[in-house]
């Protein structure tokens, strides 16, 4: 009961604008001391320590700077110039330029409102000026940069990964099939969009165009091969990878001649703003979740479902609607944080793979992230796109009912995340 009505207080002082991590600081404390007495409060300040010292969170502010260094440095404009040229003679085809390099930027950065950000202010405009209309720019470029998080390095997984202490590679490794899956059924039904609505062909196919932006991109191209290729190889771990990119990124940009230290400084202090809001997150709630755990709270949790059923497939039907409701009212960050100390005594008690669940909660959060109300990713698209946000979630729902389709593939045929992660590692 007691663990309930916490969740319930903090939810209700996230729905009245108190920050997340404040709200989940908030309740913890008071709730150790409701429960535990003062004396409890001498512990909580380790605890917020330990939980936000986790070595693999350094990978989050590492791959944040690389992708501001990608799209200040010119890296990013000449991906979309090799994706316009090899793309750009199919109807639509800047619609599927727009999701081929969302999901090699992705590649890099690992997160999706810095894909829609950084991609967005270029590829929206001039899809605008082309003919495509603002709603149908915006509601693409935001669901591509959602699909984009479950393709490796996704800082979601790497939240997920240090939460459930499972292996980040693994994740990573489940990620590929669902990802360029995803991606190529966003592609066509981008092409149906545009033979339906007659939206421009951009040019005629040259090869030569082709080489000539293949060449201008090709340093560009080293970043994930590098960066993956040891990851997966077992050379370097994800957060050493995430070092790498940005010492890659810095260098190449360099040869490129467009980075510029004010540009790279107002990168610098973005991804300093945005490490001090998701570690302050982690803080708060590695003092929820030790609460919650000497609360015995999941470990009921378990018991409860249990009680109802077994099948290990309908607690995961069971845990999608939670997932998707969840994913609903906080950003991913949050929503990772809050709930996976929750539910993954469950989850190993009915044998559910940890890593396999990894990837169901990120393509949920990533669903999440185009529904209002938060829906940030979305959000940022139609303010990026000035798209009014209404008019773009009416476009954007077949791009979410594809999300969906792709969720229930992964829940129920575990071979499409699985199969690749059980080839190399087990």
């Amino acid at each position: 009961m007691t663990g309930a009505l916490l969740i319930i207080a903090a939810l209700a002082m996230i729905f009245i604008n108190i920050p997340i991590a404040v709200a989940l600081g908030a309740v913890s404390i008071l709730a150790m001391v409701v429960t535990q007495g003062w004396g409890s409060l001498l512990s909580f300040p380790i605890v917020m320590f330990d939980g936000a010292t986790k070595f693999p969170l350094i990978a989050i502010p590492l791959f944040i700077l690389a992708g501001a260094i990608m799209n200040t440095g010119g890296i990013s404009r000449r991906l979309i110039d090799f994706a316009s040229a090899l793309l750009g003679f199919i109807r639509g085809g800047l619609a599927m330029v727009n999701i081929g390099t969302s999901l090699f930027f992705a590649e890099i950065s690992g997160s999706a409102v810095a894909d829609v950000a950084a991609l967005g202010s270029i590829l929206m405009p001039a899809m605008k000026r082309k003919g495509y209309p603002a709603p149908f720019a915006a509601a693409i470029t935001s669901s591509s940069a959602s699909l984009a998080i479950i393709i490796p390095p996704s800082i979601p997984m790497i939240l997920y990964a240090a939460m459930a202490d499972t292996s980040v590679v693994q994740l990573f490794v489940a990620g590929i099939v669902p990802g360029l899956m995803g991606g190529l059924m966003m592609m066509a039904l981008a092409w149906f969009f545009a033979v339906r609505y007659n939206y421009p062909v951009e040019e005629a196919f040259q090869l030569r165009r082709v080489w000539v932006t293949f060449k201008a991109a090709g340093l560009a191209f080293v970043l994930p091969l590098i960066i993956l290729g040891g990851i997966f190889g077992g050379i370097m771990t994800a957060t050493e990878g995430a070092a790498l990119a940005v010492l890659a990124a810095l260098v190449i940009s360099f040869r490129y001649g467009e980075l510029r230290w004010s540009t790279l400084r107002a990168a610098i202090v973005e991804g300093g703003v945005q490490t001090a809001v998701v570690m302050l997150l982690v803080a708060s709630s590695a003092l929820l979740g030790d609460y919650l755990t000497r609360a015995q709270l999941p470990q009921t949790l378990a018991q409860m479902i249990s009680s109802w059923t077994s099948d290990k497939y309908a607690v995961l039907a069971l845990l999608n609607v939670f997932l998707l409701l969840i994913g609903m009212i906080l950003h991913s960050a949050a929503a990772i944080i809050l709930t996976v100390p929750i539910v993954m005594p469950l989850v190993l008690a009915v044998g559910i793979d940890p890593v396999h669940f990894g990837l169901i909660v990120t393509l949920n959060l990533a669903i999440g992230q185009q529904t209002p109300p938060v829906a940030s990713v979305l959000m940022t698209a139609c303010s990026v796109a000035k798209a009014d946000i209404w008019e773009v979630t009416k476009v954007n729902i077949p791009f979410i009912i594809l999300l969906f389709g792709l969720l229930m593939m992964v829940t129920y045929l575990p071979v499409i995340p699985m199969g690749l992660v059980e080839l190399f590692y087990r």
